[in-house]
């Protein structure tokens, strides 16, 4: 693993140990040519997917980017750190394990809007309002209305 202070290829690993729920690997490396320390994560990778976005352009799939875009979602909400992380993980593997490479954008987002919407009904509003594209309050409006229950004329 190359040092990310000043770039040696022979780095040592001091410690590792099972990180996010026994997802991935927590390696502490140190550098012996700067006396750097960092930490890599290593994760089990199935197969390498393929996003196919929707004017039909394809990228890598990044587990990076989809963690960001959930955790803007998140944010400043009352749910910790490694439930995020395992919901993250949860989602990777059910995408690795469909059995396909090729995965609709559209896909990832319905999946993702499921795992949000059982952990944070704000974060899941806040995710789906940039995935369906809301352009006006009403769009706001209309979604959260179908996310409440029927209320009776005499409970308004």
């Amino acid at each position: 693993m190359r040092c990310p202070f000043c770039g040696n290829i022979d780095t040592q690993v001091k410690d590792s140990r099972p990180a996010e729920d026994h997802v991935a690997i927590r390696r502490r490396r140190f550098c012996p040519a700067c006396g750097g320390r960092f930490t890599t994560y290593e994760r089990v990778q199935l197969r390498d997917l393929v996003v196919i976005k929707s004017n039909g352009r394809r990228e890598d799939f990044d587990r990076d980017k989809l963690e960001r875009s959930i955790r803007i979602s998140m944010q400043k909400r009352p749910v910790e750190p490694e439930r995020i992380d395992q919901m993250i993980s949860g989602i990777v593997r059910r995408l690795e394990s469909m059995g396909e490479t090729d995965i609709p954008s559209k896909t990832i987002g319905e999946i993702v809007m499921e795992a949000l919407a059982r952990i944070d009904t704000v974060a899941y509003v806040r995710f789906a309002s940039v995935y369906k594209n809301f352009q006006a309050a009403d769009d706001f409006d209309k979604f959260v209305s179908e996310l409440r229950p029927d209320t009776g004329p005499d409970e308004a």
